[in-house]
């Protein structure tokens, strides 16, 4: 493994979130509070609580029962809370009304932002509208919108009436967004004319007026017009953003409702291998605690800061961003639009003159932000940057240190995190007083307790083996949606109360945790477990190539053998010889074992929304198969035929 590269300078431990949290508590060291947190939760937890100042209306009596069985366990029992009074109204009436909570920018450049004062009142009058459409506690909410202030509002009215918000990618097809509607019954959408994509309107109309005749729980269908002459609706539940608002003038304003801590405000949706999209369930109080810890202590978000994480609000970053930099009072910039465009440096300009502080983007965006050229960040003043953050995938040293360079100057320290939509946050996640190695984890999240086993669930260490928590944590899914056998086969049935997450990992001699893909992705070499992102960091660090996918294929001989799929820099030709260099570097950086069997030169690999390469589909495609499997949730299709093309 490589050697530490950023150390925490003094200044940033003395000043930090978490050394607060751990001189309150006379702990010294971050072992000490990371044990800790694991092994005295029923203190953990409510210390967090009370150190954040999370508001709970009325006190919780029990912090956590396991009586029903840890898939079930129940947490904060007695309490009451709501999300949106804790992110937004107690600042809107305090001293923090007047500072921004959001800026929204739009590809062409224009900004629309709300104080939390603002914010409040915006909030309070959508909750009144969506009142008036008869939309109670308890009823869900769909929400299929770009990433604008609308949908910040949406989503706090939606939680203040203690209805359960359902952001859906405005990418996907018709038939995937009305699968997961139908799914949750949802009563209301929220959606919009178009999305501002490459100086270009995506329509939406399309697709929203199929789904909202195939999805006959649909009451109302309440559309952001974007600046278009609004066309002729042929849906009668169809009422345009203002017009709904509009209602809210002669009601009783809307009141925030106190719910149960275990209350659903939130239902994720996450596509499977196969099957249907899976409905995670996040609760007002576990989503809460959990998102405000992250965002408190390992990014270590201050009032003062701006948060800037590239993400759409179907993405589960989308809702993590808005929940836990706006319950730390710190103001949250959004951006609607393609990262690159119209130029490549876009990211570096919006950091310069925003003053963006911490700011979070997936590896694959750095990748292909690398392709640009090394110098398109200068020029821009990045100095206002103190942390970054990354999640998504497993990166590879190459693009990790381009990041680290050329967005952090070396300052910062990523914050790199894993855990998922299925518990809305972290299993695992530095804080900003862990020394970092290249693409590091660092360590488990404060309060799970995460190991790395073996297939018989005996741990690991030095070795890649399958990422598990062995005891419950607040935010972790509440069920899936509509269907428990399928939460407890996919998450609790392999070993016995233990959450068996799907993902790799391997902690190295010095204890640095680090994540190595998807469970299902591992290919199995002549008996030997080699993870597909070894091979692929190992391609992308020939410089000829700005991405890659490594899968496995049937093998006569070594059972199964490796096929690489890459993308290459622009400029680079994709000759023969170049494949016979890229296999000889991998093998020599991985072994024998390691060395692909074949190379496969193609032009784009199918990603979803948050830019994960999904290799299953790879995979399927290259084998020949029929069923692909889910595909809703990739944003490129098109790359698929790629694929088949190609090979």
């Amino acid at each position: 493994m490589s050697d530490y590269v950023w150390h925490p300078p003094a200044d940033l431990v003395e000043s930090a979130n978490v050394t607060n949290f751990m001189r309150s508590h006379g702990i010294d060291d971050v072992e000490t509070l990371l044990r800790r947190s694991v092994e005295e939760p029923a203190w953990f937890w409510p210390a967090v609580i009370d150190d954040l100042g999370i508001q709970f209306d009325t006190p919780f009596h029990t912090v956590f029962d396991v009586r029903r069985g840890f898939p079930w366990t129940e947490w904060f029992l007695g309490g009451k809370l709501n999300i949106t009074s804790n992110c937004v109204e107690r600042h809107a009436s305090g001293a923090n009304a007047d500072q921004l909570a959001i800026i929204a920018e739009h590809e062409d450049g224009s900004t629309r932002s709300y104080t939390y004062s603002e914010l409040a009142e915006a909030v309070q009058k959508c909750a009144t509208a969506m009142e008036v459409a008869k939309i109670k506690a308890g009823d869900r909410v769909g929400a299929v919108m770009p990433m604008t202030a609308e949908v910040v509002i949406q989503m706090f009215a939606t939680m203040k009436l203690g209805a359960i918000f359902i952001p859906i990618f405005s990418g996907f097809a018709a038939p995937a967004i009305t699968q997961r509607l139908k799914d949750a019954g949802a009563k209301l959408l929220f959606t919009a004319e178009s999305s501002g994509r490459r100086g270009s309107p995506l329509r939406l109309r399309p697709t929203f007026q199929e789904v909202a005749e195939n999805v006959k729980s649909l009451a109302t269908v309440v559309v952001l017009g974007r600046g278009e002459p609004p066309p002729l609706s042929r849906l009668d539940k169809e009422i345009p953003w203002q017009s709904f608002l509009a209602t809210a003038a002669d009601a009783e304003p809307a009141k925030t409702v106190s719910v149960p801590s275990m209350d659903p405000a939130i239902i994720l949706y996450t596509s499977g291998t196969t099957g249907a999209a899976k409905g995670t369930v996040h609760s007002h109080a576990g989503s809460l605690v959990n998102i405000a810890k992250e965002v408190a202590y390992a990014f270590d978000v201050k009032q003062a800061d701006r948060l800037f994480w590239l993400s759409d609000i179907g993405w589960m970053m989308g809702p993590w961003e808005l929940i836990g930099g706006l319950f730390q009072g710190a103001t949250v910039y959004l951006y609607e639009g393609a990262f690159d465009w119209p130029r490549p440096d876009r990211l570096g300009e919006t950091i310069a003159k925003s003053r963006i502080s911490v700011f979070g983007i997936s590896p694959t965006v750095a990748r292909l932000l690398r392709c640009s050229g090394d110098d398109i960040l200068d020029g821009h003043d990045l100095s206002s940057l103190r942390i970054l953050g990354s999640t998504g995938e497993p990166w590879d040293e190459e693009s990790w240190t381009w990041y680290f360079e050329k967005f952090g100057r070396k300052r910062c320290p990523i914050i790199n995190i894993s855990g998922g939509t299925d518990i809305i946050g972290c299993f695992l996640s530095p804080l900003p007083l862990h020394s970092l190695k290249p693409c590091s984890l660092a360590a488990p999240g404060l309060g799970m307790a995460v190991d790395v086993v073996d297939e018989e669930g005996h741990p690991l260490r030095g070795e890649v083996g399958y990422l598990i928590c062995r005891q419950p944590s607040p935010s972790m899914t509440r069920g899936l949606w509509n269907d428990a056998k399928r939460y407890l086969d996919t998450y609790w049935k392999r070993w016995r109360d233990v959450w068996n997450h799907g993902d790799w990992a391997l902690i190295d001699e010095d204890g640095q945790w680090f994540l190595q893909g998807r469970a299902d992705d591992t290919l199995n070499i002549a008996g030997k477990r080699v993870g597909p992102s070894e091979v692929e960091s190992a391609l992308i660090e020939s410089g000829s190539v700005a991405e890659a996918a490594a899968i496995g294929v049937p093998d006569e001989i070594k059972g199964e053998a490796i096929i690489a799929f890459a993308v290459l820099k622009p400029a680079v030709e994709p000759t023969d010889e170049l494949r016979r260099e890229l296999i000889a570097g991998v093998g020599e950086k991985m072994g024998k074992h390691g060395r692909p069997k074949a190379i496969v030169f193609v032009d784009d690999l199918p990603k979803t929304r948050s830019a994960k390469i999904v290799r299953r589909v790879v995979r399927a495609k290259y084998l020949g198969e029929e069923d692909l499997g889910d595909l809703s949730s990739l944003q490129n299709p098109e790359a698929i035929e790629g694929i088949a093309s190609a090979v």
